[in-house]
C-alpha cells in the first residue's frame, strides 16, 4: 500500500477561507499531503477583518491532536492562531507526548489588524511552544515581539533569528522580509549556527494568508521528507506564486491562491494537449496562427499562450497576435482560443450572414464576439480550439474544404 504523508495544522478557522486552517489545508493538498486539523478558535472573518472570535476549550484542542496522532499519525505539524495561554499549554503537552516535528507560525495580529494572540499569552508561547519548534516563522513585527530587537535591516533580522533559536530554544528561526521595505522579499533563516537567505522579487497580488500558507508549505514538505533548507526553498517559490496569482475576491485583503501551484502546470499540459488534438481536424484548413491561452487568471503574457505552428508543433510563447487574444480575454475571459486569418471583406460578410457576432472596434458589446477585425487580419474566437476550428471550417469557402 502506498503511504500517504500527513500534516497537522493546529490553528484557528477563517470563515473567509483566506487564512488559518482553511489556507493550511489547501496548501497541504497542493503538495499531495493529507491534512489533519486541531481547531483552536473559530473566527467570523472575511477580507475586511475579524468581527468575532470564539476560542475552543483547551481540553478539546488537546483531544483533537490526540485523536489524529494516536490513529492516523502525524509526519509534521504546524501551529497558527493559539489565542490564549490555556490553549498553548494544552498544545505543548500534546506535542511533547507525540514528538512530531513542529513549525511554529507565531500568529499575533491578523492582516486586518485584529489581535489573534492575547497579550498574556505571549510569554506562554515563548515558554511552552517555541522550545518545541523545529522552525519558527515570524514576520518582522512578530520577530520584534519575540526577540525584543527593532528590525530595520537584514542585519537586525539575522540578530533576531539567532536570538529566537539560541536563546528561546527553537531549532531554527526564519524572519520573513515582506515588511522590511527592501527591494526584494528576503527571508533570513538561522539554522545549525549558519544563516541562509531566501530571495524573491516583490510581486503585485494578494497577501491575505501568506504567513499561514508559507508555514504550511514548509510543514508539508518536511512531512514528505525534505530537509529544512529544502522545505523552506520550496515554500518560498510556492508563496511567491500564490501571491502573484491571488484570488481577487472580497473588498479587502484578497487571499493567496494556493491552487496556483498545481493548477498552472496542469493547465499548461491541458492547453498543449487540446491544441494538439485539433491538428487532425485542420485537413484542408490552414489558419495563419492557431492560439490557446491559459485560463484568464494565469494568462499574463504571450508566454502563457500556446501556438500551433505551421510545422504542426505546439509550444508556449505565441507571436505578436497573441496580444490581441489577451486583450480580448480582459473583457471576455472565457474566449481563450483564436485562429488568425488573412483580412477579407468577403469573409466578414459571410460571417455576418451566418449570424456570427463581428466586432471591429469596441470590445464592450453585449454579445460575445465570434470574430474581431484587425487592420490586416481577422481573429476567430472561441472557448477552446475545437470551437474555433468549427467556426473556421464554417467560414471557409466550400472550394477550400474539398
Amino acid at each position: 500500500m502506498i503511504e500517504l504523508r500527513t500534516a497537522l495544522t493546529i490553528a484557528g478557522s477563517d470563515s473567509g477561507g483566506g487564512a488559518g486552517i482553511e489556507a493550511d489545508l489547501k496548501t497541504f493538498s497542493a503538495f499531495g499531503v493529507h491534512g489533519l486539523v486541531a481547531i483552536t478558535s473559530v473566527t467570523a472573518q472575511n477580507t475586511m477583518g475579524v468581527s468575532a472570535i470564539h476560542d475552543i476549550p483547551p481540553e478539546v484542542v488537546r483531544e483533537q491532536i490526540e485523536a489524529v496522532a494516536c490513529d492516523i499519525g502525524v509526519d509534521a505539524a504546524k501551529t497558527g492562531m493559539l489565542s490564549n495561554s490555556g490553549i498553548i499549554r494544552a498544545v505543548s503537552k500534546a506535542v511533547k507526548k507525540h514528538g512530531f516535528p513542529l513549525v511554529v507560525d507565531p500568529v499575533m495580529i491578523a492582516k486586518s489588524g485584529a489581535q489573534l494572540l492575547r497579550e498574556e499569552a505571549v510569554d506562554a508561547l515563548i515558554k511552552h511552544i517555541i522550545p518545541l519548534a523545529k522552525l519558527v516563522t515570524p514576520n518582522r513585527y512578530e520577530a520584534e515581539k519575540l526577540s525584543g530587537i527593532g528590525i530595520e535591516s537584514l542585519e537586525d533580522a539575522r540578530r533576531a533569528a539567532r536570538l529566537i533559536a539560541e536563546e528561546l530554544g527553537a531549532e531554527a528561526a526564519i524572519v520573513k522580509g515582506g515588511h522590511m521595505g527592501l527591494s526584494e522579499a528576503v527571508d533570513v533563516l538561522y539554522h545549525d549556527g549558519r544563516f541562509r537567505e531566501y530571495r524573491a522579487p516583490f510581486v503585485e497580488g494578494c497577501t491575505h494568508g501568506t504567513g499561514c500558507s508559507f508555514s504550511a508549505a514548509i510543514t508539508a514538505n518536511l512531512a514528505k521528507g525534505y530537509s529544512l533548507e529544502e522545505a523552506v526553498g520550496i515554500a518560498k517559490e510556492f508563496i511567491t506564486t500564490g501571491i502573484k496569482y491571488g484570488a481577487r475576491i472580497g473588498r479587502g485583503h484578497c487571499p493567496v491562491n494556493q491552487n496556483a501551484w498545481i493548477e498552472i502546470p496542469a493547465e499548461r499540459w491541458r492547453v498543449l494537449s487540446e491544441l494538439r488534438n485539433v491538428v487532425a481536424g485542420l485537413d484542408g484548413v490552414r489558419p495563419g496562427v492557431f492560439l490557446y491561452a491559459l485560463p484568464a487568471l494565469y494568462a499574463r503574457s504571450r508566454d502563457d499562450v500556446a501556438v500551433l505552428t505551421g510545422r504542426g508543433t505546439v509550444e508556449f510563447g505565441a507571436p505578436e497576435s497573441a496580444a490581441a487574444l489577451l486583450e480580448v480575454m480582459k473583457t471576455y475571459p472565457e474566449l481563450r482560443s483564436a485562429a488568425e486569418l488573412e483580412y477579407s471583406e468577403e469573409l466578414i460578410e459571410r460571417a455576418r450572414n451566418m449570424g456570427f457576432t463581428v466586432l471591429e472596434h469596441d470590445l464592450r458589446e453585449e454579445k460575445t464576439p465570434d470574430l474581431i477585425c484587425g487592420k490586416s487580419s481577422l481573429l476567430i474566437l472561441g472557448r477552446d480550439p475545437a470551437e474555433v476550428l468549427e467556426k473556421v471550417r464554417r467560414l471557409e469557402p466550400e472550394s477550400s474544404q474539398e
